[in-house]
């Protein structure tokens, strides 16, 4: 299948000058984009975790906050995802973002947020998502859909009338990069990809790879 790429954007130029010093102050920059592009879910992103012996696996997450030190994102603490980042706490994730013909990569280490942070954002979900999260076992087998329909009628007859509080099982997790990655699409699959490395000062340093 050959797809063309807009002309206009393909001609984008991604030029090491350009790139603030800070790769989550560029993410930043770039998301912001995505979302003046009118991006379909901008905040989706690819999580990839393995276990300790190594074995992958991947899943659709939502990016829910940007600080200082990397990118958050929130779940069950008993999903696969977190039994594997808990044993093996080095992942990464992937931004696509097709209206810009654009990705970004982030490799780092996975830490839990403080509870304080989790609770505040449990507060700002809607009241059926936050049953969801009381009511669904994630990543474990159930017998068929009418035992998750029952599990939210329990739920909700259990927060009837108050407020629904977080789960002791449910949380934020934060990725801390070592390294990123900005790419952007150009003619003839010569794409720009520009990456962002820690060296062993500390310091972020920037560097073009090949396409």
């Amino acid at each position: 299948m050959n797809r063309k790429s807009p002309r206009n954007l393909i001609k984008t130029v991604l030029r090491k000058r350009d790139l603030d010093p800070d790769p989550l102050r560029q993410f930043e920059s770039w998301f912001e984009e995505a979302l003046a592009a009118g991006e379909n879910l901008p905040e989706a992103m690819a999580l990839a975790t393995a276990s300790p012996d190594g074995v992958p696996s991947v899943r659709m997450v939502l990016f829910k906050g940007l600080s200082d030190a990397g990118l958050e994102f929130f779940t069950n603490s008993n999903s696969r995802k977190c039994l594997e980042v808990n044993a093996n706490a080095h992942a990464a994730v992937v931004f696509w973002w097709q209206k810009l013909r654009r990705q970004v990569r982030l490799e780092g280490i996975v830490r839990k947020l403080e509870a304080k942070k989790s609770d505040e954002y449990f507060k700002t979900r809607a009241r059926g998502s936050q049953i969801g999260a009381w009511a669904s076992p994630q990543s474990e087998v159930i017998a068929d859909r009418r035992e998750l329909v029952e599990r939210v009628r329990k739920c909700e007859m259990k927060f009837r009338g108050r407020k629904v509080p977080r789960p002791p099982f449910w949380g934020g997790y934060q990725l801390i990069p070592v390294s990123v990655e900005f790419w952007q699409e150009r003619f003839n699959r010569l794409h720009d990809r520009l990456r962002y490395r820690r060296s062993e000062d500390g310091n972020w340093v920037i560097e073009r790879l090949s396409p």
